[in-house]
This record gives structure tokens, C-alpha cells and sequence, in this order.
């Protein structure tokens, strides 16, 4: 499930192939990991259930957190945000601080209304060996992005991926049922993800 969130509160809610701008995504039929199933390599193999238990072996999967599918199970949750009303000196030097490149904004009810990025920031300050040099008299809700498109926690993290690729943004931020932040998924996250568990259980 994805939404849609601006300055007025949350104007969209549904799902990815609906949102307001975005092409459908062409639907393809999801692939059973063989380390969960097993079951091409029954077909191959007959009743041979020692090689299929030597396969799964093989792949190492992490059979109690299982395959990796939900944006709850990738996202970080200690998320680094700024507030729409910070001047975009601030906004600056709290992404240098965290050595992150974007992050979600908020507005003054704690509520999600955009995010700013270092390319954002730039429009309106000057730096010099990461520091700001000068600035202009703007705050962050001048420069930010926004409407901003959040996921909930149990969205797919493939669905997630398109919807970075979809919007060429580098992270989606994730809000519960009561449309309060609850973490972040980056690029970063997803690519760590891909290079750290076994692919047939990240991709089910």
C-alpha cells in the first residue's frame, strides 16, 4: 500500500499501478523460491528428498525470519528527519551530521509532508569544504520535495524499488495505519539487502 503526502495531509492512498502519474506496472507471476518450496526439484528428481534438503542447505536462507518480502523487515526505523520550518542552513548541516542524503520532512503536528535532499539544498546555499559558506533566507518547506510518495510496512520491497525507479527518488519513507513515520527505506538499504542475503529468499 502507498500514499501520497503534501503539505495538506495525506491526498492518495492505494496501490502502486494507481497512483496519481505512474504507468502500470506490467504484472508478472511471482516466482516460488526453490529454498521454501522444493518443489521443481521434486519434479526433477522424483522422490530423491535428499538432494532437495542438500539444496536447500546450500542456500543458507535464514528459515526463521524467512524470505526477505516486507518494507518492516529492511527499513530503518531510527529515522533522521527535519522539520519544514528549519532554515536550510539547519536542514544542511543535520544530513552532513548523519552522513545521509536525504530525509523526511515534517511538519509542525510531527506529520509527514515531504523530504529534501542534499540536491535540494543546493539550490539555496553555498558550501565549501562542507561547510555552509552563506545561505539564503529559505526554509526547508521552500526547497523540499513534496507531495512525497510513503509506503506503508508490509509493502513489497519490489514494489518499493519500482517506486524509486518510478519517481527517481533515492529513498520512500514508511508510515503506519496512523500515518505516523516509522521508518525509511533508501536505495542504500535495498542494495545492502541484495548483496548480503541469499538472492532465491530476498526475491520470493
Amino acid at each position: 500500500m502507498f500514499s501520497v503526502f503534501g503539505v495538506g495531509g495525506l491526498t492518495y492512498q492505494g496501490r502502486l499501478e494507481e497512483l496519481p502519474g505512474i504507468r502500470p506496472v506490467p504484472r508478472t507471476q511471482p516466482v516460488v523460491p526453490i529454498g521454501t518450496d522444493g518443489a521443481e526439484l521434486r519434479e526433477a528428481a522424483g522422490s530423491d528428498s535428499a538432494a532437495i534438503a542438500a539444496y536447500r542447505k546450500m542456500l543458507r536462507v535464514d528459515q526463521e525470519r524467512g524470505p526477505l518480502i516486507h518494507a518492516r523487515q529492511l527499513m530503518r526505523t531510527k529515522v533522521v528527519v527535519v522539520a519544514s520550518n528549519d532554515d536550510v542552513a539547519r536542514a544542511w548541516r543535520t544530513l552532513v551530521a548523519n552522513q545521509i542524503h536525504q530525509a523526511p520532512v515534517l511538519d509542525t503536528r510531527q506529520q509527514l509532508v515531504g523530504i529534501v535532499s542534499e540536491r535540494d539544498l543546493l539550490t539555496s546555499i553555498n558550501i565549501d569544504h562542507d561547510e555552509v559558506r552563506d545561505a539564503l533566507a529559505r526554509r526547508v518547506a521552500d526547497v523540499m520535495t513534496s507531495p512525497v510518495v510513503a509506503a506503508d510496512p508490509l509493502t513489497d520491497i519490489r514494489r518499493i524499488a519500482r517506486a524509486m525507479l518510478d519517481h527517481d527518488v533515492d529513498g520512500v519513507p514508511i508510515v503506519d495505519a496512523s500515518e505516523t513515520l516509522v521508518g525509511f527505506v533508501s536505495r542504500g538499504d535495498v542494495l545492502r539487502a541484495v548483496v548480503t542475503d541469499p538472492p532465491l529468499s530476498l526475491w520470493r
